[in-house]
């Protein structure tokens, strides 16, 4: 179990930036890949963004390629969601996840743990 602290999440128009934090205390055998989801009401949690934190490889879902970025920083144990161009059916409750390998995967099964969410809202 790893302790992981979203944070970055609110509202804002469409079209707009917000940069979502994920903030881990130590990277450890739980974390060589850390990912972030989302979930609106009603609907099944979903893949956003994944990154390995020893090559950097990056994989994202093609509803936000090219709009989002996820990034690292070791020294800081922390990965961050930069989500430009926000769109409205972006409006979701973001998790951070953490997975016990560095092969990237796509569904929540596979990440063995979690934060707590954070709101991010779009707005016309």
């Amino acid at each position: 179990q790893v302790q992981l602290v979203e944070s970055g999440g609110g509202l804002v128009q469409a079209g707009g930036s917000l940069r979502l934090s994920c903030a881990t205390s130590e990277r450890t055998f739980s974390t060589y890949t850390m990912g972030w989801f989302r979930q609106a009401p009603g609907k099944e949690r979903e893949f956003v963004a994944a990154i390995s934190w020893r090559l950097g490889i990056i994989y994202y879902a093609d509803s936000v390629k090219g709009r989002f970025t996820i990034s690292r920083d070791n020294a800081k144990n922390t990965v961050y969601l930069q989500m430009n161009s926000l769109k409205t059916e972006d409006t979701a409750v973001y998790y951070c996840a953490a997975r016990g390998s560095g092969t990237i995967k796509t569904t929540p099964a596979e990440f063995g743990s979690w934060g707590q969410g954070t709101q991010v809202t779009v707005s016309w």
